[in-house]
């Protein structure tokens, strides 16, 4: 059974930053994909970005040069540093493991930017 546990969530300033981490942890593939949606109070779970494993990455609009996502293959673990944060990125942030067509989710994590 796969199963996804996040960290690095919390509460800070505009313009500061923040760290999320997600290791996956199971029945694990090679070839899969990783990645973080968000969803805010009222608004639809949207992708942040995501990051195959051969390293190919793909970032929303609103986040690109500001968000950066990688991975360490080794531990199943995938990161999102966060940067320049604005008060719209306030979200519940979930991360997601996709392999075999099948997608398995984080709980989220809570990150709150405000002044």
């Amino acid at each position: 059974q796969l199963k996804l546990e996040e960290s690095g969530g919390g509460l800070v300033q505009p313009g500061g930053s923040l760290r999320l981490s997600c290791a996956a942890s199971g029945n694990i593939v090679s070839i899969n994909r990783m990645g973080w949606y968000r969803q805010a109070p009222g608004k639809q779970r949207e992708l942040v970005a995501f990051i195959s494993s051969s390293g190919t990455t793909n970032y929303a609009d609103s986040v690109k040069g500001r968000f950066t996502i990688s991975r360490d293959n080794a531990k199943n673990t995938v990161y999102l540093q966060m940067n320049s944060l604005k008060l719209e990125d306030t979200a519940v942030y979930y991360c997601q493991l996709l392999q075999l067509g099948y997608p398995t989710w984080g709980q989220g994590t809570q990150v709150t930017v405000s002044s």
